[in-house]
């Protein structure tokens, strides 16, 4: 009998990734294989997380049990949080966090899993759109908020106007949408809430859409085509391929989301400053209120604390998320310990009842028109699918592609109004004359067109506050891009003790809001003697920045063939130069998503700068132009061109970088 042997495969050249641990000094089975290297990567992000983050969380914490008693501070104990009880500005403004988030989320993910879709399957002119959808998203929360302010003034706005002209207005005061008409948008108690949901959802989708676009990308396509040669229809599809595919990048989505949109400071500020009297004043802007407007630094402290336990329990449910996959096998050993399949089944069920109660307690008088703006659209998108499937199965398939392109081809131009319609307003109104703006004529089309918003804007300090935006946004930058790259690479690749916590750690801090910092930061750089300057600014910039890059270039790397460096290594390259060489210019689509996001971010920041800078000659746009309004006279003419000037930049690295945006989210943040 002939034995046969399997083909032995020759070794390959020594790795120094695979020494044994019989060839590890003391030290290095003590602190991993790669320790010394790994300090030199990490040491920079460590000093900055650790200096800007977990310093001043702690900071914070002693802070809360201290009250400022004339020109002394002196410690009370647990009196700040105790006052919270009976606070009712507090109770309210955790109220309005939980009701503007709840409904900003459930519309966010509708209208964003409707865009993804009809991207998905879009076969010509799909960049040209997604770039188009992806602007609310990248211009600055100022332009968002001053554009929308301009077009629900119900003087000076031009919904009022259209609303009225196309008798819907009348027809959602008929049906009891809202109490009056014309309405008062923002100045309404009924009304104000619903308006600054509204301009959320508007900012929000573009980030849904994309995340979800990219994960449909990762859903295998074998699937569906398995799924249509048994019969399947495409409700059948979306529902048992579709959605099951996306639930994770979903559930991400939806926790990171929630917690930036429940820590919201500068959007309801610049839209209505917390009114008419506190109907949209969220618990940020109360801390805010306490803690520099009254100068009680304990108070303010407290009222954000109180909430970390809130936050802490979204973001360890995100943190296991986001790291599940990273383990073998974690995702099942973690299924069979928890819930079985029927009780996973029915949890959804139960949050969405629950869910439901609170906010019928929490606004009765929205919840019901929420819930019927939002039956309207899903109830629409039935019918269609249901028209679809019906021709389908009946072998008409030219009369289903015509009901469904039609269909989607009117939902995408109902997106795109949405979404363009304010740009639109924004880029007219600043080639208006401050007389056309009074007196209402060429809503829609000045004429003739004048540049003199422009010539009137740069007589004061827009140019200055641009300059310090500029040089801001780009040390801020360069800062993260340096910093995460070298963290990112060093816990993807190197071997060292404690490398899972410290990825924890990144995670944490990356969801970790600034409501929680910026009263520490505060006290941090009025200690240090850097209060209306520049530099506050690039040393509190980080705290945002440096997580999230280092978040996404970890999942990046970790997509990046080890093969490659290990080649390398052999061929005599050092491990500093393999990461220069080999794995920097096969990174580059997820530096410059983390490059555009960072910019980005540090160009629109507001808070920060809002409390560090009282000075113009070091004010920033946001800040900048926050401050051109004067009690109720708003330049709104001036405010458009600085909105389009503000804007224009960044809209423009987008649209250039798009392609490799979308890569490096797909690597980094979906996969990662």
């Amino acid at each position: 009998m002939t034995v046969v042997r399997p083909k032995r495969t020759l070794p390959a050249p020594a790795r120094p990734a695979s020494r044994t641990s019989s060839s590890l000094t003391p030290t290095q089975r003590r602190l991993g294989r790669d320790w010394r290297l790994a300090a030199v990567f990490i040491g920079p992000t460590l000093v900055l997380v650790a200096g800007l983050i977990l310093v001043p969380i702690v900071s914070s914490i002693f802070t809360s049990a201290t009250e400022r008693h004339g020109a002394e501070t002196v410690f009370v104990g647990l009196d700040n949080y105790t006052a919270l009880i009976g606070d009712g500005l507090f109770h309210r403004g955790v109220l309005n966090s939980f009701v503007f988030t709840a409904y900003a989320e459930i519309f966010k993910v509708a209208f964003g899993l409707i865009a993804a879709l009809m991207l998905h399957h879009m076969r010509r002119g799909k960049a040209i759109v997604a770039g188009l959808i992806l602007l609310p998203w990248v211009i600055p929360t100022v332009v968002t908020a001053f554009t929308w302010r301009s077009l629900l003034d119900p003087i000076f706005g031009s919904v009022n106007v259209l609303l009225t002209e196309s008798g819907i207005g009348p027809g959602l005061a008929a049906i009891g949408l809202v109490d009056k008409w014309p309405a008062e948008w923002l100045s309404d108690p009924a009304l104000a809430m619903p308006a600054v949901i509204l301009v959320n959802v508007w900012k929000g989708i573009p980030f849904f859409t994309v995340t979800f676009l990219a994960g449909l990308k990762a859903i295998d396509s074998g699937l569906h085509e398995a799924a249509m040669v048994d019969g399947a229809s495409p409700w059948q599809r979306f529902v048992h391929i579709t959605l099951p595919g996306l639930r994770p990048v979903m559930i991400v989505t939806v926790l990171l989301s929630s917690i930036w949109t429940f820590n919201n400071f500068d959007l309801i500020w610049l839209m209505t400053q917390g009114g008419p009297g506190d109907a949209t004043a969220p618990y940020v802007m109360v801390a805010y209120s306490k803690a520099i407007q009254q100068l009680q630094l304990g108070a303010g402290a407290a009222v954000t604390l109180v909430m970390l336990p809130v936050i802490a329990i979204l973001v360890v449910i995100l943190v296991r998320l986001m790291r599940r996959d990273d383990r073998p096998g974690a995702a099942d050993l973690g299924r069979g310990r928890s819930l079985s399949p029927g009780q996973r089944r029915a949890l959804p069920w139960a949050i969405v009842v629950v869910s439901v109660l609170v906010l019928a307690w929490a606004s009765p008088h929205i919840i019901w028109k929420a819930a019927l703006v939002l039956a309207v659209f899903v109830v629409l998108a039935a019918a269609v699918g249901r028209v679809v499937s019906a021709l389908a199965i009946r072998g008409n398939r030219l009369a289903a592609r015509l009901v469904g392109g039609t269909g989607s081809g009117i939902a995408l131009l109902g997106l795109l109004g949405f979404v363009l319609a304010p740009l639109y307003w924004m880029t007219i109104t600043a080639f208006k004359s401050d007389d056309q703006i009074v007196a209402r004529t060429d809503d829609l089309w000045p004429t003739p067109w004048s540049t003199e918003q422009f010539t009137n804007l740069f007589t004061g300090a827009f140019g200055t506050w641009y300059m310090n935006t500029i040089l801001v946004s780009v040390a801020s930058t360069a800062i993260a891009l340096v910093c995460a790259a070298l963290a990112g690479y060093a816990l993807a690749r190197l071997k060292f003790r404690g490398s899972e916590s410290f990825t924890v750690t990144i995670l944490l801090t990356y969801v970790m809001p600034g409501a929680l910092l910026f009263i520490p930061l505060y006290q941090l750089v009025s200690g240090i003697g850097l209060n209306d300057s520049l530099w506050s600014l690039v040393l509190a910039y980080p705290t945002f920045t440096l997580p999230f890059a280092t978040w996404l270039l970890v999942g990046y790397f970790k997509s990046i063939p080890a093969d490659l460096e290990e080649a390398a290594l052999v061929d005599g390259c050092t491990r500093f130069g393999a990461f220069l060489r080999i794995v920097l210019p096969l990174a580059k689509p997820g530096l410059l998503a983390v490059a555009l996001f960072t910019l980005t971010n540090a160009w629109n920041e507001f808070l920060f700068a809002f409390v560090f800078i009282t000075k113009d000659d070091y004010k920033t746009l946001p800040v900048g132009m926050q401050s051109m309004i004067f009690g109720d006279v708003v330049p709104q003419g001036q405010l458009a061109a600085a909105s389009l000037l503000v804007s224009i930049p960044v809209v423009l690295m987008y649209g250039f970088g798009q392609r490799f945006l979308t890569e490096g989210l797909t690597a980094g943040a979906v996969k990662g």
